[in-house]
């Protein structure tokens, strides 16, 4: 197949640092590039993954993520550029609602945000010109009056990732500076298990550094640490070395690709059992699922007794590149006309 995939314009694919969705598509991209796909990429400019890329995209600009001219402006380039590729599967909100009126290849739209008053409007719309895929079983069953093809986890390519022993003797938490990101309760809960907690963190708004200055910055010291954004190599380092990562998330996230990051280097993940999180962790096996901050931590501490073996393999099967890569390769076939989808998947928590 001729595949052109659409990325959103800010960061690169992959991303230099965090941008989980950029990630998500650099491991697709190669993934059908290397099973025979003529695959076309429009991304950032500067972006490294090894496939082909339209010409002429915007140069990464993090600082301004989710500003609308800048959407519109990068899949109005795309879409003019991809009209003879077979299908076009498109990672933006703005693309596939413009697509559908100019007529072309089929398009498949993945849903990488949360469904809820702002955006379900807008996925409603998709679902009624594209294919539109949810990446978590939570994600599908709260779109409603969506029609939802299909439901694909994300995958990662845990060859590439360093098995871990965990003998840091910390825990560690890793994403954006944001109070929904649950940084606060991760503190709160290493102090009651007594364990050390590395915080890395992505700040990027002014609100996210006035959160850290006026609520996180407070609570450092005394085994509490903030390590700032990390890169790739040494993401997987600290999350190697770590006891445990946690993830007291308090926001139904659709998809935390940092947990399977944490598992493919053998750490297991103590999460709040909001969004995907069921489904990404397997309780009493690659991690705990527990929603108060003695539960969390309480499980904390037994996280010496798990299996680090488990949690790798779990990224190795479940959540792998491979699994990814050929369920998305059956969704395009069946949006080509090879067989029939149906308009809803059924849902169900914990579902691999």
């Amino acid at each position: 197949m001729r595949i052109g995939i659409i990325a959103p314009p800010w960061l690169t694919v992959p991303p230099v640092a965090y941008g989980g969705t950029e990630a998500v598509i650099d491991v697709l991209a190669r993934g059908l590039a290397a099973l025979g796909h003529e695959v076309l990429l429009a991304a950032a400019a500067g972006s490294s993954c090894p496939v082909p890329q339209v010409p002429g995209t915007l140069g990464p600009d993090p600082g301004h993520v989710g500003r609308v001219q800048d959407e519109l402006r990068h899949v109005l380039g795309a879409y003019g550029q991809l009209e003879q590729m077979d299908l076009i599967h498109d990672h933006t909100m703005a693309g596939p609602l413009l697509q559908a009126a100019a007529g072309g290849p089929p398009v498949v739209s993945t849903a990488h945000n949360r469904m809820d008053a702002h955006t379900l409007p807008v996925y409603r719309g998709i679902s009624a010109r594209a294919r539109l895929l949810a990446v978590s079983h939570h994600q599908a069953r709260t779109a409603t009056g969506a029609a939802v093809a299909g439901v694909i986890h994300h995958g990662i390519d845990a060859a590439g990732i360093p098995v871990g022993t965990g003998s840091g003797g910390y825990a560690c938490f890793l994403g954006r500076m944001h109070h929904n990101k649950g940084v606060l309760t991760a503190i709160r809960v290493a102090r009651r298990a007594g364990v050390p907690l590395l915080i890395a963190a992505k700040m990027q708004s002014a609100g996210e550094h006035a959160y850290f200055r006026e609520v996180i910055e407070p609570e450092l010291g005394a085994g509490i640490e903030y390590v700032g954004e990390v890169g790739q190599e040494e993401k997987y380092l600290l999350l190697g070395g770590a006891l445990a990562l946690l993830n007291p998330i308090q926001w139904s996230e659709p998809f935390g690709m940092v947990m399977i990051e944490a598992m493919a280097t053998g750490t297991p993940v103590v999460s709040t059992s909001r969004g995907s999180a069921p489904e990404i962790v397997q309780d009493g096996a690659t991690g705990f699922i527990r929603d108060t901050t003695t539960g969390l931590a309480a499980a904390l501490g037994q996280c010496s007794t798990l299996d680090r073996a488990a949690a790798r393999r779990s990224t190795e099967t479940r959540f792998s590149a491979e699994r990814m890569v050929r369920e998305h390769v059956d969704m395009y076939q069946r949006s080509l006309g090879d067989r029939p989808a149906p308009d809803i998947v059924p849902a169900q928590a914990g579902t691999p």
